[in-house]
């Protein structure tokens, strides 16, 4: 990955919303979620996702597909993990520093804020 593609990512992720919906993509799998789907679970104005959703498609974060009537969106994994090779390249300059291999396990955690007061509002 170039520094200018992963700053387009970062730049990207870098709004609260925005992140947490690519987030909600990632934990959807390679099936994605519909963007009525995605709009219900972060509960925000259909225009206002598709801002959103335009600015991490243009930094290639995620993609989307037409099924009849519905698009459905997806994660872009290879994306998304050029970007974390990006940042960690160079970590410790080549010399073993990494945590055990725990420490780089992804936590489980609950649901997020904004989606358990979504889920609260239904």
């Amino acid at each position: 990955m170039e520094t200018a593609d992963a700053l387009s990512a970062l730049a990207a992720l870098s709004h609260e919303t925005r992140l947490l919906a690519f987030r909600e993509l990632v934990q959807a799998g390679p099936a994605g979620l519909s963007v009525g789907e995605l709009r219900e679970r972060l509960d925000i104005p259909p225009a206002t996702l598709s801002a959103y959703l335009n600015t991490l498609r243009a930094a290639g974060l995620v993609a989307d597909t037409r099924e009849g009537r519905v698009i459905r969106v997806r994660a872009a994994y290879a994306r998304m993990d050029a970007l974390l090779a990006y940042l960690t390249e160079n970590c410790c300059g080549g010399v073993p520093c990494a945590p055990s291999p725990s420490a780089c396990r992804p936590r489980k955690t609950g649901p997020s804020k904004r989606t358990t007061r979504a889920a609260a509002r239904a």
